[in-house]
């Protein structure tokens, strides 16, 4: 069955830098489009970043320029860069995957970042 692994998250100051990794099985991974998102109390989940299939990306208009996403279709993988971090990136990260076409249907454990001012 499909398996996401999050891995990277942890405590960091603010300004501080964090990488995030997610280790995808059970998927042919370069058919899918991967996800980041993440969740903070009382909130809902937001998208973060996305790598399609395709390789282009997407970003949240409040990660733009601070966080980037990568993968490696070799070891079915994908990363998440966070440089720059604020107080309010403090949350519970998922990565998820989905086909082009469909919703993200597969979700990781989650992995949490805190950032401390």
């Amino acid at each position: 069955q499909v398996q996401l692994v999050e891995s990277g998250g942890g405590l960091v100051l603010a300004g501080g830098s964090l990488r995030l990794s997610c280790a995808a099985s059970g998927l042919t991974f370069s058919s899918y489009d991967m996800g980041w998102f993440r969740q903070s109390p009382g909130k809902d989940r937001e998208l973060v970043a996305m790598s399609r299939s395709a390789r282009n990306t997407i970003y949240a208009d409040s990660v733009k320029g601070r966080f980037t996403i990568s993968r490696d279709n070799a070891l079915n993988a994908i990363y998440l860069q966070m440089n720059g971090l604020k107080p309010e990136d403090t949350a519970v990260y998922y990565c998820a995957a989905k086909r082009t076409w469909g919703s993200y249907n597969y979700w990781g454990q989650g992995t949490q970042v805190t950032v401390s001012s």
